[in-house]
């Protein structure tokens, strides 16, 4: 069916195509204005709708470049607001967006902001901040960041891949070509040889030998209202595990919860949903109605943003809600190599400033 619906979308995919070829040529020639920045401005993006990890890896730098004065700067999806927005103790996800607030909450040290104009926010941002992450603004081309790093999700880069509306591709595959830095996330643990060359089979020139690889790693599961912790080894094969989710791709997180529970019940959304009450008294009701004397709610970091608005707080105040933090690691022979392009960026540019 999927076969067939591509097929009818495939000329709509050439028209879309078309239209971002030619703009991102006029980009190239300087037709189209893009603004450069005398600060370190590092972009975050991929070339696919949907997730490809780039919250965790926006994570890895601020960890990674920590001893700077950092702004994190994004659109803020999802937000019923417009226009610049400054994190504060009164943010929500209704305000500045799921991502964000997941910022805003771990990182009290960096400034959080969002704007759909990204000049714009740079702007109002840079004469206080050392350094620029520009979460999802790759196709954002009235911005000329100094060093993009483009994501790859590891399975979807190895399946055919087709421009919108027939795929997911937000632009041609060669637009790779404008990044500083590739890498490919959710990949194996254990990554052998062939694997690696499978991967950089797609690309062309010294993109092919430059290609990182990155994993995801899950921290210990916290709970949505309090410090409580606890280890996922706590779930047993008799536990029940109520899981919901609205992110692109939660199959890496329900292969991971199938280590250790026999049962789970997937409450599945599509990615930034607005979970309703509805939704939530649903989840609530399979959870009391659940015979299994042992079962817990889990979430994802993100979608726990969402879930901590006010109104469902009655719901699932007195219920074990945990959501599950990732991060990514680079494997070790590339760790190494992507961290200095990134570090040399930074010094460089401030060394000029």
């Amino acid at each position: 069916m999927i076969k067939y619906l591509r097929l009818l979308l495939f000329p709509f995919s050439i028209g879309y195509g078309m239209v971002i070829v030619l703009r991102n040529k006029l980009y190239d020639l300087g037709w189209f204005k893009s603004t450069h920045f005398d600060i370190p401005v590092i972009c975050v993006g991929n070339l696919v709708v949907g997730g490809s990890g780039k919250s965790p890896v926006t994570e890895y730098l601020v960890n990674l470049l920590s001893d700077h004065k950092i702004a994190i700067l994004s659109r803020g999806y999802g937000r019923k607001t417009k226009g610049f927005i400054l994190a504060d103790e009164t943010a929500t996800a209704q305000t500045i967006g799921d991502e964000p607030m997941q910022f805003y909450s771990k990182f009290k040290q960096v400034t959080v902001a969002v704007c759909e104009n990204r000049v714009k926010g740079i702007n109002l941002l840079k004469d206080d901040h050392d350094l620029i992450l520009l979460d999802d603004a790759y196709q954002h081309r009235s911005v000329k960041p100094g060093f993009s790093i483009l994501l790859f999700e590891y399975q979807k880069l190895l399946s055919p891949q087709f421009l919108l509306p027939a795929g997911n591709l937000r632009e041609p595959f060669v637009g790779y070509k404008r990044a500083q830095a590739l890498l490919v996330t959710k990949a194996p643990i254990v990554l052998t040889e062939d694997e690696r060359i499978k991967c950089a089979s797609k690309f062309n020139g010294k993109a092919k030998n430059e290609l990182s690889f990155s994993f995801i790693t899950y921290g210990e599961l916290k709970h949505l209202f309090s410090e409580a912790t606890r280890s996922c080894s706590s779930i047993t094969s008799n536990t029940t595990v109520f899981l919901i989710t609205g992110i692109a791709n939660p199959l890496p997180l329900i292969t991971h919860l199938k280590n250790y529970s026999g049962t789970i019940q997937h409450h599945d959304y599509p990615d930034h949903y607005q979970f309703s009450k509805q939704n939530v008294m649903k989840l609530v009701k399979a959870f009391n109605d659940d015979p299994s004397k042992e079962k817990i709610i889990v979430t994802t970091e993100k979608d726990a943003q969402r879930l901590l608005d006010v109104s469902f707080k009655e719901l699932l105040l007195n219920l074990p809600v945990f959501y599950l933090p990732i991060k990514i690691e680079l494997q070790q022979e590339d760790k190494n190599t992507f961290d200095k392009k990134i570090l040399d960026y930074v010094s460089s540019i401030t060394r000029n400033r």
